[in-house]
C-alpha cells in the first residue's frame, strides 16, 4: 500500500514537470494532477478495502497511465518516445476497467477480444505512430502543442504526409473501438436486471463523462475561438466529470462491501424467532434484489418450498437467475434464488449464506430446546401421575395386608384380655391358640411390610449396593436368571433407577415374554452406567404400549439417562438402559 502511493506520488509529479516544460499553465497542470491522482487514490483505497477485486489495481493503473503523455512535454528522447508511444494506454485501461467492472474479470467472448484489441491498438498502432512523429514538424498531433518538445528517439519517418495517415488512422480504429466498447454497455444495460443495473450504474457515469470530453474536444476542433465560454464550461465539467469517475467506482465498490456488513446484523434483524417470511424480507433488504426468494428443504418432496409452502423451482444455470444453496452438515436445507448479479460479489453471498444457516440453525436449535420442554413436561405430568398410582396401590395394599393383619392382631389381644379381666377359668390352650395367632398375624403383617418396604427402597442396595440387590431380585424371580454386575458403588440415585429398571424388566418377563432364562449385567462404560436385560421369550415389547416400560423410561428422563428397547417378534428381548454416573 505505502510503495504504491509513493510510485503515484512520484509519477504524478515527475508527468506534471515533464508538463510544466511543455509551457503548460498552472490551472492546466492542477486539474491533470487531481484527475489522475483521483484515480489512484480510489485505485488504491480499493485495493486495500477489496483485496480480492481487480478493480481496484485496474483504477490504479489508470492514474499511473494518466501522465504517461505528459512525457512528451521533456527534451529527453527516450522520454518524449515513450510518452508518444503510450499517449493513448489510459483509454485501453480505462475501457477494461468499464468492461469489467464490479467484479474485476471480463465476460469471456467479445467483451475480451474488444480490451484485446484495444490494448493492441495501442502497442502496434502507437509505435507506428511514434515512428513517424516528428515534433518539429506535426506540433499539433499532440494536445500538448509543444513545438520545441522532443527530439523523439523512435523516429524512423520523417514524411508529414505519411505521419498524417498513419495518425488519422489510429485515431479512427481507436473512435471505432470506443463505439464498440459504449455499444457493448448499451446492450450489457438493456439486458440487466434491476439489480445488476444499480451496480452498474458507475460504469455509466464514466460513459458520460467520456461523451463530454468528446463534445469539449469537439466544440474545441470546429470553433476555438468563438466559443471560448462554451469551451470553458465544458472544460470545467469535463473536470469535475472526470474526478467523479474514480469516486464513482470506489463508491460501488464500497456501497458492495457495506451491504456485506450488513449482513451480520441479519440474525439480529430477524428477531429470535425468525419466520420464513421474515427472513426473506430481511434479505430482501440486505442484498437489495427485491426478487430473492427463500426456499426450504422438504424431506417429504425431496425439493424446495417457498415460504408460502409452495414449490420452488430451481432457475436453469443459462438463465438471469442464480441459485445459492445453504445446507447444515453437508444437508440441503435452504436455498435462495436471486438475481444472478449478486454472483459478481462472492463475499456477500457467502456472508448470507453464512448468516442464514445460523439463522436456521438457531430456529432448529430453538425448537428442538422446546421439544425437550415439552418432552420434560410430560414426562414430569407422568411421573407424578405414576407416583400417585403408587400411593394409591401401596394404600390397598396396606389396608388389604398390613392393616387386617394388625387389626386380627388387635382383636385378638382385646379378646385374650376381656378373658382375663373376667376371670374366665384359665384355658390354658385356648391361650396359647390365640396368643399363636396374634404372632403369627404380627409376623405376618411384619413380612408384608418389609415386602412394602422393599418395593420402596429394598434396604440390601442401601447397605450393599446395586450387585447384591439384583442377585436378591434373582433369586426371588419365576424364570432363572443369570447376574453379570460389575463390582462397585454407584450414586444412590443411579442406583435406585438402575434397580427399579430391572425390576420391571423381570416383572415384563414374568408376565409377558414367556421366558425361560434371563440374563442381566451391569457396567460403567465412558462415565455412564449401561445395565441390560436379555430374555428368550416372544419379543414384541412396545416401550409406548403400557405402563411399566414407559415408566423406566420417565425414571431415566428425570435423572438424564436413557432406554433402548429391542424386541423383534419371536426374537426375545434386551431392554437397555444408560446412566450418567460421573
Amino acid at each position: 500500500m505505502l510503495a504504491w502511493s509513493l510510485v503515484a506520488l512520484a509519477v504524478g509529479l515527475c508527468g506534471e514537470w515533464a508538463y510544466a516544460n511543455s509551457g503548460a499553465s498552472g490551472w492546466s497542470m492542477a486539474r491533470d494532477l487531481v484527475v489522475g491522482w483521483a484515480f489512484a487514490v480510489a485505485g488504491l483505497v480499493a485495493r486495500w478495502r477489496r483485496p480480492g477485486n481487480p478493480v481496484g489495481s485496474l483504477m490504479l493503473a489508470e492514474g499511473l497511465t494518466w501522465f504517461l503523455g505528459n512525457l512528451q512535454g521533456t527534451r529527453e528522447p527516450l522520454l518524449f518516445a515513450l510518452g508518444a508511444w503510450g499517449e493513448s494506454l489510459n483509454v485501453a485501461v480505462l475501457g477494461h476497467l468499464i468492461l469489467a467492472y464490479p467484479t474485476g474479470r471480463l465476460l469471456p467472448g467479445a467483451t475480451r477480444w474488444v480490451v484485446v484489441l484495444g490494448y493492441g491498438l495501442v502497442a502496434v498502432g502507437g509505435l507506428a505512430r511514434a515512428t513517424a512523429f516528428d515534433p518539429a514538424a506535426s506540433a499539433s498531433a499532440t494536445y500538448l502543442d509543444c513545438a520545441d518538445c522532443g527530439p523523439n528517439a523512435l523516429l524512423l519517418l520523417r514524411d508529414p504526409v505519411a505521419f498524417e495517415v498513419i495518425d488519422t488512422t489510429y485515431r479512427v480504429v481507436g473512435g471505432l473501438v470506443v463505439l464498440v466498447c459504449l455499444g457493448m454497455l448499451v446492450h450489457r444495460w438493456r439486458t440487466s436486471s434491476p439489480v445488476r443495473r444499480r451496480v452498474l450504474l458507475p460504469a455509466w457515469l464514466s460513459t458520460l463523462t467520456g461523451a463530454v470530453l468528446l463534445g469539449a474536444a469537439a466544440v474545441y476542433s470546429l470553433a476555438p475561438s468563438r466559443y471560448t465560454t462554451v469551451e470553458w464550461v465544458l472544460i470545467l465539467l469535463s473536470d469535475v466529470g472526470q474526478v467523479a469517475v474514480p469516486v464513482a467506482f470506489l463508491a460501488g465498490l464500497l456501497r458492495m462491501r457495506l451491504r456485506r456488513a450488513a449482513v451480520g446484523n441479519l440474525v439480529i434483524e430477524v428477531g429470535t424467532d425468525p419466520t420464513p417470511g421474515r427472513l426473506q424480507g430481511v434479505l430482501t433488504e440486505v442484498t437489495g434484489d427485491p426478487t430473492l426468494r427463500l426456499g426450504l428443504w422438504s424431506e417429504e418432496d425431496a425439493g424446495y418450498r417457498d415460504t408460502e409452502g409452495r414449490p420452488l423451482r430451481l432457475p436453469p444455470t443459462d438463465s438471469e437467475r442464480g441459485a445459492t444453496v445453504v445446507d447444515i452438515a453437508g444437508r440441503p436445507t435452504a436455498v435462495l434464488v436471486h438475481d444472478r448479479s449478486l454472483e459478481d460479489d462472492p463475499e456477500l453471498l457467502a456472508a448470507v449464506r453464512a448468516s442464514v444457516r445460523l439463522g436456521l440453525e438457531n430456529t432448529s436449535l430453538r425448537s428442538e430446546v422446546n421439544l425437550r420442554l415439552e418432552q420434560v413436561e410430560a414426562v414430569s405430568s407422568r411421573i407424578v401421575e405414576a407416583a400417585d398410582r403408587e400411593r394409591r396401590q401401596l394404600e390397598r395394599d396396606l389396608h388389604d395386608g398390613a392393616q387386617a393383619r394388625l387389626v386380627y392382631a388387635l382383636m385378638t389381644l382385646r379378646q385374650l384380655d376381656t378373658r382375663l379381666a373376667c376371670g374366665t377359668p384359665t384355658d390354658r390352650a385356648g391361650l396359647r391358640l390365640s396368643v399363636a395367632e396374634a404372632e403369627r398375624a404380627l409376623r405376618t403383617a411384619l413380612d408384608e411390610l418389609r415386602g412394602l418396604a422393599r418395593g420402596i427402597h429394598p434396604a440390601i442396595l442401601t447397605r450393599e449396593g446395586l450387585g447384591p440387590a439384583i442377585n436378591a431380585l434373582a433369586d426371588q424371580a419365576a424364570v432363572p436368571v443369570v447376574v453379570m454386575v460389575e463390582p462397585g458403588r454407584y450414586p444412590a440415585v443411579v442406583e435406585a433407577t438402575a434397580y427399579f429398571a430391572v425390576c420391571e424388566a423381570l416383572a415384563n418377563t414374568a408376565k409377558h415374554a414367556g421366558a425361560e432364562a434371563v440374563s442381566v449385567s451391569a457396567r460403567h462404560s465412558a462415565g455412564r452406567l449401561v445395565v441390560e436385560a436379555v430374555d428368550d421369550g416372544v419379543g414384541g415389547a412396545d416401550p409406548a404400549g403400557g405402563t411399566g416400560l414407559r415408566g423406566i423410561a420417565d425414571r431415566l428422563a428425570a435423572v438424564g439417562g436413557e432406554l433402548r428397547v429391542v424386541s423383534p417378534p419371536g426374537r426375545g428381548t434386551r431392554i437397555r438402559v444408560e446412566l450418567p454416573c460421573e
